[in-house]
């Protein structure tokens, strides 16, 4: 008697897709995390399906696929018929009724989704940009950025750049703080390029209290004080006032909101 259901996930890449089709579908039912699911990757001979085939018959498991080669999905298909066994073809169908649709041929070659591209590389360089001129590391950077981040501490300028980096968007952003006269560069940028992360004194006094509890120290320091939040949000309107640039209310949104808003903005500039 099989404990447990087994899945056995068949792909001729990483198998990644297949795999999350799968825990979506089952998702849907009580005790789902009991299901086994087993992948199988980079499946490129008629033998290795055979092995699985095998498996899924001795465990009384399901097959889930997504084989591209039109002989490939053929003979898995005739084999877990034969041995009575349910497998069931993602990406088959769809590739079948886009070709019919629009009369194109495919290219039928395994994990075509994930070769290094142009994309991909513009992604990587985002990223270790982001990483280079975090926090003002670095002004030089802030003429060469897609987007510049301007706000006061905990505005979630560092997450931010790191989400927009992810949509290829080369971003630097600079800490605001009233006893530091900011970079001369950052007056160079133009105004379209550049964002200020505004906050409510309110809101910013409780994520520093509870930034400083999470490191151990008092919750009553300067830095989570509200009247030093007041003058340093006061110094923020200054600054970005100075610039002329966009000023986005990040109180109540989450980075993902505020990313959406300001590739809204980048791209009709």
């Amino acid at each position: 008697m099989v404990k447990e259901p087994i899945i056995y996930v068949v792909s001729d890449s990483v198998g990644e897709t297949a795999e999350l089709v799968t825990k979506a579908a089952i998702s849907q039912f009580d005790g789902s995390k009991n299901t086994v699911i087993k992948r199988f990757p980079y499946i490129e001979e008629l033998e290795n399906i055979d092995e699985v085939i095998s498996l899924a018959k001795l465990t009384k498991g399901l097959i889930v696929y997504t084989l591209v080669k039109p002989e490939m999905r053929a003979y898995i298909k005739a084999k877990a018929k034969v041995e009575d066994l349910h497998a069931f073809d993602i990406i088959g169908p769809l590739m079948d009724t886009y070709q019919s649709s629009y009369q194109k041929e495919p290219l039928f070659e395994p994990g075509t989704v994930r070769k290094l591209d142009d994309d991909y590389f513009k992604k990587v360089e985002a990223i270790e940009f982001a990483v280079k001129y975090d926090d003002g590391r670095d002004p030089r950077g802030l003429l060469r950025a897609d987007i510049v981040l301007v706000g006061v501490s905990r505005t979630s300028k560092t997450p931010l750049s790191q989400y927009l980096a992810l949509k290829r968007y080369k971003v630097a952003n600079v800490p605001l703080v009233p006893e530091v006269d900011p970079p001369e560069e950052l007056f160079k940028v133009p105004p379209e390029k550049c964002f200020g992360l505004k906050i409510s004194p309110d809101k910013l006094n409780t994520i520093r209290r509870e930034r400083l509890k999470s490191l151990g120290l008092n919750d009553q320091a300067s830095y989570a004080n509200i009247k030093r939040i007041e003058e340093e949000l006061t110094y923020f309107e200054a600054i970005t006032g100075r610039i002329g640039c966009h000023v986005i209310d990040v109180t109540n949104k989450a980075v993902e909101e505020t990313a959406n808003v300001i590739t809204n903005i980048y791209q009709k500039s």
